[in-house]
């Protein structure tokens, strides 16, 4: 017989055993893309770069905790206390310079003022409740397997096992850490503590950890007792409701815009919230004294203790019939029994009106069986239903109501350019939480959609179409509320929320594309079958679109919405080329030139010549010609050398060949007449210019200066063509030609071609683009297109100065 566990040895167990799980998995995720896996039947094993995005993304998510906490401190400090100097300021100051002022009041005082701790003290307790909230809101309360029912199994008491359980979630709650360190580390800060503030927060955050735990235990425990699987499911999706608007409140206060209510609320927070536990530990931090500090310590101490030993106590209480009463297996049984005692004949007669034909009518017209299968298996999931349609309006209006940003739905008849932001981030998230979920929502059944006589890339790109239509429907709601609300109508105001409704089916390509690398369908735990810093990386690609929804200038616009478009036009191709691998662990797919290769040799390319041209420049802000030549050659030498370098290392095929198999005859054939094209546009649009308001932009600063002039024909006609091509034409037209036709390949590398240059020059560079990928689509080789190139410039060039 196993003899008995004691209670500390079992309470160490389980931590270890959570804890080591935890550290698993982050090492997993760390490490997996630092070693390639065992290739197999010819093909490049596995190599995963998601490490550097992970730490990339947390180190930007503790940077963003430690701002919004310590803006909360001190935009409460402004608002709140009534003697604070940036109280009584002008709002035109800004939000910086209030913060400023109320840092430097901060600094000079022992302890807050009464006020402010009170309100800090709501807020804290605020943070309390988001953490219970989202760790009830993950998927394991809506697994249909408990851990508890074997973990019951172990030769240990009842007691020690559920103290186990609460000292183990502790110690896992990685969420609680961040959000109780950060805002116990701004308060400390602020209090005049300086770096002892670091373990301050640490300790603060531990302390509360154990509390969290045991009534998030409580809530599981209690509703898992309680309820089947199918109610915990929707349960689940409510709880995930509640504690978004609860987290945007705690958000709202570090805005200094921020609604008068949530001021109204921080400022009337009562006195006893000092008293609850968090607020203990905030009077810790405050004390002005030893016997302050031990009398605040020793009354959170009392009451943890009390808290947590009346907390197992009720564990036990609910656990006293076992752990075994309305799970996932019994609410099978019962849902079996009463189908079985169901009358055939009424289920047939039931069933008769509403067969399967009946049912789809129009849609079977519409919709392809896929899609209807996706509407079907959005229906019968409600949590998914709920995440889907429901979630995407709670967050981006807690959002707008708790920031002051929308008082009312008549202001979206008012400000259109904030109206299509609005309804550009409800489709974004609609998106975020579906299209997104593509490839993960299969589950252990993705296999059988390689089973279909379709190819996954056509089904996903079905699903892509079905979820930009339904990602459109609440857009166009919005819209619709806004004209219902706005006086005046002007064709200024279509411009950006064409943009928005355009920027839906990109992203709805992007969430999809996205979704099949974050998608990891050998994880055993549901819960890490989606890799979160891709859903971080689609929130900031969407944030990016949002900005030119507001911007001022159309040509802003018009260069983000091509790079978006490029960017999902490349992460798609990546994904096709992985879809045939995602079952196997150790296969890739063979490298080939591709789009986002292009797109991240020209994004290398622009860095590398702004920091060349710092350098060989004499001072950063007398920047000449000479300087800006030099670093536009040594940059492009240096990512040609590195992109081929990659080329060869990885054997890549469809490598972009400069003279390697060139025919001059052929290549002259190409050359003359796209270059005719390129120029007459040219020196067209330069006609038209010169008789506009915009004729004082042409005149070059190089006029009566031979040396200056040389720099800048060594520029256009050598330096461009050379380094230009083969990044513009060679490595991104090629590789849009893997997926799409030469002309529509030519029409999107033009296009990416133009938005890197000058608006004036968008226009006739865009058809210089056209011409170039022509040639190079006739000859194979980049000198075709590096000539064309080269006589485009060297004839605007002549004109301009000549002009």
């Amino acid at each position: 017989m196993m003899p008995r566990l004691s209670a500390l040895h079992t309470i160490w167990l389980m931590t270890r055993m959570r804890c080591l799980r935890q550290r698993n998995l982050l090492l997993h995720g760390l490490l997996r893309g630092l070693a390639r896996k065992a290739t197999r039947d010819g093909n490049g094993g596995k190599r995963s770069t998601s490490w550097i995005l992970g730490g990339m993304v947390a180190v930007t998510m503790a940077i963003s905790l430690l701002s919004i906490s310590s803006n909360i401190v001190l935009n409460l400090q402004c608002h709140v206390v009534s003697s604070s100097a940036c109280h009584h300021s002008s709002p035109d100051i800004g939000g910086a310079a209030r913060n400023r002022i109320a840092a430097a009041e901060l600094e000079k005082t022992p302890s807050f003022a009464a006020p402010l701790q009170h309100a800090l003290a709501l807020e804290l307790g605020a943070l309390f409740l988001v953490s219970v909230l989202l760790s009830l809101g993950n998927k394991e309360l809506a697994q249909p397997d408990w851990d508890l029912e074997w973990l019951v199994t172990l030769p240990v008491s009842r007691s020690s096992l559920l103290w186990g359980r609460v000292v183990e979630r502790s110690a896992a709650n990685l969420i609680g850490i961040l959000l109780f360190g950060a805002a116990y580390g701004m308060i400390a800060w602020y209090g005049g503590h300086g770096w002892a503030s670091v373990p301050l927060a640490l300790l603060a955050a531990i302390a509360l950890l154990p509390l969290s735990a045991i009534v998030q235990t409580l809530a599981d425990t209690g509703l898992r007792m309680a309820l089947p699987a199918s109610q915990l499911r929707n349960l689940q999706a409510l709880i995930s409701l509640l504690g978004l608007p609860l987290m945007y409140l705690v958000i709202a206060t570090s805005m200094p815009e921020a609604s008068s209510f949530i001021m109204d609320w921080a400022r009337a927070s009562p006195a006893w919230l000092m008293w609850t536990p968090p607020g203990l530990l905030l009077q810790a931090m405050q004390a002005p004294g030893s016997g302050a500090l031990i009398t605040s310590l020793c009354l959170f101490a009392l009451q943890s203790i009390v808290l947590l030993w009346g907390g197992v106590i009720l564990l036990s209480y609910q656990l006293r019939h076992g752990v075994v009463r309305s799970g996932a297996r019994e609410s099978a049984r019962r849902i079996a029994v009463g189908s079985a005692t169901q009358s055939p004949v009424r289920s047939m007669a039931q069933a008769e009106p509403h067969s399967a034909s009946q049912q789809a009518g129009w849609l079977e017209w519409l919709l392809s069986p896929i899609q209807r299968r996706e509407l079907r298996l959005l229906s019968r999931d409600r949590n998914f239903l709920v995440q889907t349609l429901v979630l995407p309006l709670v967050i981006v209006f807690s959002q707008l109501i708790f920031n002051g940003k929308l008082d009312s739905l008549a202001e979206l008849g008012q400000h259109h350019a904030a109206t299509a932001a609005i309804a550009f981030s409800i489709g974004a998230y609609v998106l975020m939480l579906s299209a997104f979920q593509t490839v993960n929502n299969e589950g252990q059944v993705l296999w059988l959609l390689y089973t279909m006589p379709q190819s996954l890339n056509d089904i996903l790109k079905q699903k892509a179409r079905l979820w930009a239509v339904l990602g459109l429907l609440y857009p166009l709601a919005v819209f619709a509320i806004g004209a219902y609300y706005s006086t005046a109508y002007e064709w200024s105001t279509l411009i950006p929320l064409l943009t928005a409704l355009v920027g839906i089916p990109i992203y709805s390509i992007l969430a999809v594309a996205l979704g099949v690398f974050a998608c990891n369908p050998h994880a055993v735990d549901t819960r890490n079958k989606v890799k979160p810093t891709f859903v971080y990386l689609y929130m900031l690609l969407a944030s990016f679109y949002i900005w030119s929804i507001t911007a001022s200038f159309w040509w802003q616009k018009l260069i983000v919405t091509v790079l978006i478009t490029s960017m999902a036009l490349a992460l798609w191709q990546k994904a096709r080329d992985a879809m045939p691998y995602l079952l196997d662990p150790a296969a890739a797919p063979p490298a080939r030139v591709a789009l986002a290769d292009g797109l991240i040799g020209a994004t290398a390319f622009f860095i590398l010549q702004g920091v060349a041209v710092l350098i060989l420049a004499d001072a950063p802000n007398q920047v000449d010609l000479r300087a800006t030549t030099l670093g536009f050659i040594s940059a492009g030498i240096l990512v040609y050398v590195l992109m081929r370098l990659y080329y060869w290392r990885a054997r890549t095929a469809g490598v972009p060949a400069i003279l390697r198999g060139t025919r001059f005859a052929s290549t002259l054939k190409a050359v003359l007449p796209a270059a005719a094209l390129a120029i007459a546009a040219g020196l067209l649009d330069q006609s038209v210019i010169r008789h506009s308001a915009y004729a004082p932009m042409l005149h070059l600063k190089v006029e009566g200066n031979p040396t200056l002039q040389y720099w800048l024909l060594g520029l256009t006609v050598l330096a461009a063509p050379l380094c230009e091509e083969f990044i513009f034409r060679g490595l991104i037209f090629g590789g849009l030609r893997r997926t799409l036709t030469p002309l529509l390949s030519a029409l999107v590398s033009a296009a990416i071609f133009a938005v890197v240059h000058p608006p004036l020059s968008m226009l006739p560079v865009f058809v210089l683009g056209l011409c170039t990928a022509w040639a190079y689509q006739r000859s194979q080789t980049l000198l075709a297109p590096m000539l064309v190139h080269a006589l485009y410039n060297a004839a605007v060039v002549t004109a301009l100065l000549l002009g």
